[in-house]
């Protein structure tokens, strides 16, 4: 069974009611799927499928109307995000399956999909819905890249490394401040790599520390570590070159919102092994 964690939750009622009808629908489709008794079976499991799917779309127009009415500059992210993801889900035309000989193995290859999408969608985008500092507050504020004390998890190795991620945070928010560079792309791509080297080696080591406390919320960390390095990998370098200024502001949101949010909801309760 997937769990619905409290990892999962963004805060807001609807979106997080929708989130967790959807993972119902994954399970009730395992469960289905499971049954080597019941007749008929994948008939019924083709069913529910085309409901999630059909409620994924639905919860989508939801999502992005929330969004659009409290001007979240992720909005335009997630409507590509909800856009792929009903382009894959009809690629896959899980209803008409013709080799019935393999159809178990082609529906639960269709559930592993939708319930890897779903975590990495919740933890690296849903997340954060609402919670994105304006670039116009983040430019405001003194030193927005300081490594304050409510960022220190009481952990010596894991507070090393996240003092580092801020410094290289730091690095792009440079980079946007400096009004007189007019290609920035080649610096841009030195940051973006530095960044998802060092988040990889640094998740490695949080999980490890995790793994050797015995942490209960191990499996919901690894799946939110996996969520942001796949965001970092999903990143268009074509689109960066093009619109560089742009993107380098939206970086820096996303960079700041996703990492001081995660740490403060997340690392911070390792040491209390909540």
């Amino acid at each position: 069974m997937y769990r619905f964690t409290e990892e999962c939750l963004t805060g807001i009622e609807k979106i997080d009611d929708e989130h967790e009808r959807l993972f119902e629908l994954i399970n009730q489709t395992e469960d289905l799927l499971k049954n080597e008794m019941l007749e008929d079976k994948y008939n019924q499991v083709r069913a529910v499928l085309k409901e999630l799917g059909d409620y994924a779309v639905t919860h989508f127009a939801n999502e992005e109307a929330y969004m659009a009415a409290i001007n979240d500059p992720e909005l335009e992210y997630q409507k590509k995000q909800h856009m792929d993801f009903r382009e894959k889900l009809y690629k896959m035309d899980f209803y008409n399956i013709e080799d019935l000989e393999n159809q178990h193995e082609a529906l639960d290859n269709l559930l592993r999909f939708l319930v890897r999408w779903l975590y990495q969608h919740i933890l690296s985008s849903d997340i954060m819905i609402g919670k994105m500092p304006p670039l116009k507050e983040w430019r405001e504020m003194a030193d927005p890249c300081a490594f304050t004390d409510e960022y220190r998890t009481g952990v010596a190795l894991i507070d090393a490394e996240h003092e580092t991620l801020f410094e290289i945070v730091r690095e792009a928010n440079d980079l946007v401040k400096e009004e007189f560079v007019h290609d920035k792309f080649d610096r841009i791509v030195e940051v973006l790599a530095k960044l998802k080297q060092y988040t990889e080696e640094h998740f490695q080591d949080e999980e490890e520390y995790m793994e050797s406390i015995g942490y209960p919320g191990l499996e919901a960390q690894k799946m939110a570590h996996q969520a942001f390095v796949a965001k970092l990998e999903e990143l268009d370098l074509e689109q960066i070159d093009k619109n560089q200024q742009e993107y380098l502001e939206e970086l820096m949101e996303f960079l700041f919102g996703w990492l001081s949010n995660h740490i403060l909801r997340s690392d911070k309760l390792i040491e209390a092994g909540v």
